[in-house]
């Protein structure tokens, strides 16, 4: 009963973290920069849109985190998936472009996933590893070059796009939010993730197939990446190398300040996505407010040592 009630104000401690967040950082650059523009509708839309990719693949690391393991190397994912989608509509339609985005991250998540899973290494270690591999492998593909994307009706539906009014982007993030929101509290994988995180062996006792759970979910991290890769592709209008090499630290500290548990067994989609914005909020205030990369970095930096020490103490008690 202790143990359940404490579970209970950890989450109630983490929500309010994520909650009062969000509000003060709102409240408190719409307070500082409003002759700058920053309660513009504008440049309220202009945050969402550039953090839709990190979101997405927040929703990724949300499950990889709360299943006990961890992934490094979707920034590198990102770039390859977002080269190979330009390189394959340089020479076909639309869809080889969808094709080869998608099944770049989707076949490198299963390569991290099959070493982790079944060949039992460290996550850490395997992505980190990853991490590298494939960062040198996107900057190989190309020469260093930039890839342009022209085809129209990719860079609507994947970025400059609008439904009903609606930007492409939004739409995609609220459609992954909703997906994946559903899929982590509605069923059973859902279900086994958070067991396998909270105790594999039990859960492997209790008949869950613990290494297929850790396989999907690394999977899904390098799949939410393709996505990614795909978003940036349409919304630049072009690919390169240095696609997603900023947003290792942007998606970790949405996804650990929207409540989800480093050593596993407990996260939030919805927490992911306001860590995103959150995030998105601060580096535009910051830019606004003409603060530098180093200073936005900082804070960053801050930001996932405080969420770190609330959920580490939270776990503890």
């Amino acid at each position: 009963m202790t143990k359940a009630i404490n579970t209970i104000r950890s989450l109630d401690l983490q929500r309010s973290v994520i909650y009062f967040g969000f509000l003060g950082i709102f409240l408190f650059f719409a307070i500082t920069l409003h002759d700058d523009g920053f309660l513009t509708s504008r440049n309220l839309t202009n945050i969402v849109l550039q953090t839709a990719p990190a979101t997405i693949m927040a929703i990724g690391l949300v499950f990889a985190l709360s299943a006990g393991e961890i992934d490094l190397s979707f920034g590198s994912v990102v770039a390859v998936a977002a080269l190979s989608a330009a390189i394959a509509m340089q020479n076909g339609p639309i869809i080889y472009g969808v094709m080869a985005g998608l099944g770049a991250g989707i076949v490198i998540g299963a390569f991290n996933g099959v070493l982790v899973a079944y060949l039992r290494l460290p996550s850490f270690l395997v992505t980190l590893a990853t991490m590298g591999l494939f960062a040198g492998i996107a900057r190989t593909m190309t020469d260093l070059r930039s890839i342009p994307v022209l085809n129209d009706t990719f860079t609507g539906i994947f970025g400059s796009g609008k439904l009903f009014g609606v930007p492409s982007l939004v739409i995609w993030t609220i459609v992954a939010v909703a997906i994946g929101h559903i899929i982590y509290r509605n069923t059973r994988f859902g279900a086994h993730v958070l067991a396998v995180g909270d105790n594999a062996r039990a859960a492997q006792v209790s008949g869950i197939k613990v290494p297929h759970v850790r396989l999907m979910v690394l999977t899904l991290c390098g799949a939410t990446a393709g996505l990614a890769g795909l978003l940036y592709a349409g919304r630049l209008q072009a690919a390169k190398y240095t696609l997603g090499e900023s947003d290792l630290m942007t998606v970790i500290a949405a996804v650990i300040v929207g409540g989800t548990a480093l050593n596993g067994g407990k996260g939030s989609i919805i927490g992911a996505l306001l860590g995103s914005l959150m995030m998105g909020m601060l580096n535009n205030g910051l830019i606004l407010m003409g603060l530098q990369v180093s200073d936005q970095m900082i804070v960053r930096g801050l930001i996932i040592l405080l969420a770190v020490a609330i959920s580490l103490r939270e776990t503890r008690r």
